[in-house]
């Protein structure tokens, strides 16, 4: 088997299990983590994951925030500075597109039913603007149903913490980890 089908398989085995009502929305969230150069192919992956997330009787809604920062910054009234002096991209403007980003976010997740698994596709492309904890702390608590973060990176099991591409400090968080290992050992 190929490492996406075991990755779906163990998506799919999470699908199966019974969801509690009453955890909070940090609980609620899902990491399917995998390795960055898998990110084509766990993307040729989602119908797969739909059509077995529907079977379960489920609803499926994707957000795909692949494109947003590069929307935002082409309508930035400053874009064509930002172009010549990317460095002018202060701390404090990249707060607006984390604001807007959040705000995206949360209102796919509170317009999704309660029974939906909200796929959050494109996490990568954050990077190295604003950071995936910060963005996924942020709407947690709007998650009604799941969020499955589609998370090309590292999950250390010992510290329970992930990182985004292997690229920073890994930040530990208390989110359901979709490991094709888990069930193994």
């Amino acid at each position: 088997m190929s490492r996406v089908s075991d990755l779906v398989d163990a998506y799919k085995a999470e699908l199966s299990l019974t969801w509690k009502d009453n955890v909070s929305g940090g609980e609620r969230v899902w990491m399917l983590v995998y390795q960055p150069d898998l990110e084509r192919q766990i993307r040729h992956a989602l119908p797969s994951m739909e059509l077995a997330t529907t079977q379960a009787g489920r609803g499926w809604v994707v957000v795909d925030v692949t494109d947003d920062f590069g929307h935002w910054v082409s309508s930035h009234r400053h874009a064509e500075a930002f172009y010549e002096v990317p460095s002018d991209l202060t701390q404090s403007i990249l707060d607006q597109f984390e604001t807007r980003l959040v705000t995206r976010i949360r209102e796919a997740l509170e317009a999704a039913p309660a029974n939906a698994v909200v796929a959050l596709l494109g996490i990568g492309s954050i990077f190295p603007f604003l950071r995936a904890s910060s963005v996924i702390k942020s709407v947690d608590s709007a998650v009604n149903g799941r969020l499955l973060v589609l998370f090309p990176g590292l999950h250390d099991p010992e510290t329970h913490s992930f990182r985004l591409l292997d690229a920073r400090d890994g930040f530990n968080y208390r989110a359901r980890v979709i490991d094709p290992q888990k069930d193994i050992a």
